[in-house]
């Protein structure tokens, strides 16, 4: 039989086994979609890990489409990560399910100061109710990106490519522009009478395949004629069949034929207007701020520009991006901890070091800038755009998010890939949206 002595020496060693198992860390599973993004939140995860010992930060980076099928896979078979990163054309689905936590009394709780966001851009995750789904970590607005050589060897004076217009009926300057930038195989622009438009070696421009908002693509020259694609923030009356869309669809019909632009049966899915550009076969695009390193990552001279201004003025899509909480998570309370570090001032202080995005501080904003202007890169085309009121706007903030992308994607290709007419096609499209509310 074990003495009184041995048996107290037994116990001690387990409860100091059972106090060790206790004090290993508790590991969360964060995901986030874009491979530049992943240093900078490697570097944030470390810094908060040093800070909270008891708690391990276990980063997953996924490409775009396969991390939202895992998010939506993951959250019904309970195996998603305890932090999502979120984007407001995805959000509100999730909300609508209960499958993201509300941070509202988590804030009031902890009184975190919410009033250090830049641009109002808060306003994106704070619902009519009062929910809070996440911090701005970032905002985004949408330039002009173009090949500086192409631009020299077409004659085109530079200082005018800020400053183009545009309008559905003739195109305007910003039309002539991307003429100027092509080129047929016998070394012709497009502004050359005998230009050859079947027979295209570089086109002037190009966008990648339209989703429902087209938030780098054809929403600044729509938003510019005087498109709205919904009433306000939250309204359920979409506008896909007004005049002014379909009115600069017929534009972009035009310039395809003239082969000023690229076909959409010439920018796949998989090959976007991007990669079409980095191997010169494409001079001119629209893109988000989240793509400069891209673009100054070529082995050619690019320049950032502010968008064409339409009858309405330069209109930009205004988005940003948040961390939200899954409900299922089991560990919400160090999740709370870890979302609440990535929404600070500090982070986001790290994160623009970087000189990746546009963070939604103070001060990781001034820290991305001073990072471009060391590089000698001239970044005031997205910048300025935020800074002169009217020229942003958000999209729209529905559950049926998925839905209508789902719809407008097929009509885009009904119209540019089948050649149907674009008023029916919209309107039909319209009222598919429409009739998602009436269920």
């Amino acid at each position: 039989m074990l003495s009184k002595k041995r048996l107290l020496a037994v116990a001690l060693i387990a409860a100091v086994a059972i106090a060790a198992v206790g004090a290993a860390p508790v590991t969360l599973k964060y995901w986030l979609w874009d491979a530049a993004q992943l240093p900078m939140y490697q570097k944030a995860a470390d810094n908060f890990m040093a800070q909270n010992p008891d708690i391990k930060i276990e980063i997953t980076q996924l490409g775009w489409n396969d991390y939202w099928t895992g998010i939506e896979t993951g959250m019904v078979a309970g195996t998603a990560p305890d932090v999502i990163t979120n984007n407001s054309s995805k959000s509100s689905a999730f909300e609508s399910k209960g499958q993201l936590v509300d941070l509202t009394p988590l804030i009031k709780r902890d009184k975190v100061d919410t009033s250090v966001y830049l641009n109002g851009v808060d306003k994106i995750w704070v619902r009519p109710d009062g929910k809070c789904y996440g911090f701005p970590k970032d905002w985004d607005t949408i330039a002009i990106v173009y090949n500086r050589d192409f631009a020299k060897a077409a004659g085109v004076d530079e200082s005018t490519i800020g400053k183009l217009t545009w309008n559905a009926k003739d195109g305007g300057t910003f039309e002539k522009f991307i003429a100027q930038m092509s080129l047929d195989k016998n070394g012709r622009n497009g502004l050359d009478p005998k230009f050859d438009a079947k027979n295209v070696v570089r086109y002037g421009f190009a966008h990648s395949r339209f989703d429902a908002n087209g938030q780098p693509t054809f929403s600044a020259l729509a938003r510019s004629n005087g498109w709205k694609e919904t009433d306000d923030l939250y309204s359920t009356n979409f506008h896909f069949d007004d005049q002014k869309l379909i009115d600069t669809m017929v534009w972009y019909k035009k310039v395809i034929d003239k082969g000023y632009m690229a076909p959409f049966s010439y920018i796949t899915p998989t090959n976007g207007a991007n990669m079409a550009f980095a191997a010169k076969k494409v001079a001119v695009v629209f893109d988000g701020s989240w793509m400069k390193d891209f673009y100054t990552q070529q082995s050619f001279p690019i320049a950032f520009r502010t968008l064409p201004a339409g009858p309405e003025g330069v209109k930009s899509f205004f988005n940003g991006i948040t961390d939200s909480i899954w409900t299922g998570s089991k560990n919400q309370e160090q999740a709370w901890k870890w979302v609440k570090y990535l929404g600070s001032p500090e982070v986001q202080g790290v994160v623009g070091s970087f000189g990746v995005v546009f963070p939604a501080t103070q001060p990781g904003l001034d820290n991305s800038i001073k990072v471009f202007t060391s590089r000698n890169i001239d970044i005031t085309a997205f910048t300025d755009e935020v800074k002169t009121p009217g020229i942003t706007f958000f999209g729209p903030i529905t559950a049926f998010g998925p839905k209508i992308d789902d719809i407008m994607m097929q009509a885009w290709d009904t119209i540019f890939l089948s050649n149907k007419p674009v008023d029916a096609t919209l309107k039909a499209a319209n009222k598919k949206v429409l009739a998602l509310f009436k269920k």
